[in-house]
C-alpha cells in the first residue's frame, strides 16, 4: 500500500510511519522539519527507505498543497491516509483564563487542517481500490465522556470527529473507509510517561485496520485503534 501520514516525526505519527514501513509498505510523512527523518535511522535500510519524508505544516495552506503535488507527482494513487499531526494547547484553562489564540491555533490545526489535507489526497486516493482516511481524534472530544478544561484540545476535536462522520456518510458509499480514532492514552510527548498505552502497539492496530483484512460492523465511525465502536 502506498500511504500518507502527517506528524510522521515523533510520537503515534513516527510509530505508524514505522510500523507501516515495516509491513511492507510506503509511507509518505508529512512532517515540519524533513531533516526529522534522521529519528528513524535505526530501522533497517530497505525499512527505512521506504519512508519517504516531505515538508508539511498543516496549518499552512500553500504547505498541504505541495504535499499533496509532491505525492502526486511519484503516484497515480494512494491507498490511505492517515491525519495525525495535532497540537495541546491550554489544557490547564478555565473558561476564564481561555486563550482564544490557543483555541485558534487548536482549531487550525486539528480540524481545518485534517479537512484540507483529506481534501487535497482525495484525487489521489480515488484511485485506490479500497482506499480509507484515518483521523486520529480524542475521547476528550467525545460528549460521552466531556470533562472540564482542557477547552482548545477537547473542541477541536469534537469537531474532527463529527467532520469525520459527516464525510464518512459522503464517501463510505463510494467504497471509502473513513473512521474517527480514538488511539487512548498512550506515551508519547503528548500522552506523558506516565500514560499506561504502548503507541508501537497502537500504531500496529492502526496499520491493521488501513489494510482492511476484515470489514468494520458498526454504525458509527468513531472507533479505538482495533475498531471497536466508541460512544461519541
Amino acid at each position: 500500500m502506498k500511504i500518507a501520514i502527517t506528524g510522521a516525526s515523533r510520537g503515534l505519527g513516527y510509530e505508524l510511519a514505522s510500523a507501516a514501513a515495516k509491513r511492507g509498505h510506503t509511507v509518505y510523512a508529512g512532517m515540519r522539519n524533513p531533516a526529522d527523518l534522521d529519528r528513524y535511522g535505526h530501522l533497517e535500510p530497505l525499512v527505512r527507505e521506504r519512508i519517504i519524508p516531505i515538508e508539511l505544516d498543516v496549518a499552512c495552506r500553500d504547505s498541504i498543497r505541495s504535499f499533496a503535488d509532491a505525492i502526486a507527482a511519484r503516484e497515480s494513487a494512494i491507498d490511505g491516509l492517515v491525519n495525525n499531526a495535532a497540537i495541546l494547547l491550554g489544557r490547564e484553562d478555565g473558561i476564564e483564563s481561555l486563550d482564544p489564540d490557543a483555541l485558534n491555533a487548536s482549531l487550525t490545526t486539528n480540524l481545518v487542517g485534517p479537512v484540507l489535507v483529506a481534501q487535497s489526497l482525495l484525487p489521489l486516493l480515488r484511485g485506490a481500490k479500497l482506499p480509507s482516511i484515518l483521523n486520529i481524534s480524542s475521547e476528550a472530544g467525545a460528549y460521552a465522556s466531556v470533562y472540564a478544561g482542557d477547552y482548545p484540545y477537547g473542541v477541536s476535536k469534537s469537531a474532527l470527529t463529527y467532520f469525520t462522520e459527516k464525510l464518512r456518510m459522503e464517501l463510505a458509499p463510494q467504497g471509502f473507509q473513513v473512521l474517527s480514532i480514538h488511539p487512548g492514552w498512550i506515551r508519547t510527548d503528548m500522552g506523558g510517561e506516565q500514560a499506561p498505552g504502548d503507541p508501537a502497539a497502537t500504531a500496529e492496530s492502526i496499520v491493521g485496520l488501513l489494510e482492511r483484512a476484515r470489514p468494520l460492523q458498526v454504525k458509527r465511525g468513531f472507533v479505538d485503534a482495533k475498531g471497536q465502536e466508541l460512544p461519541i
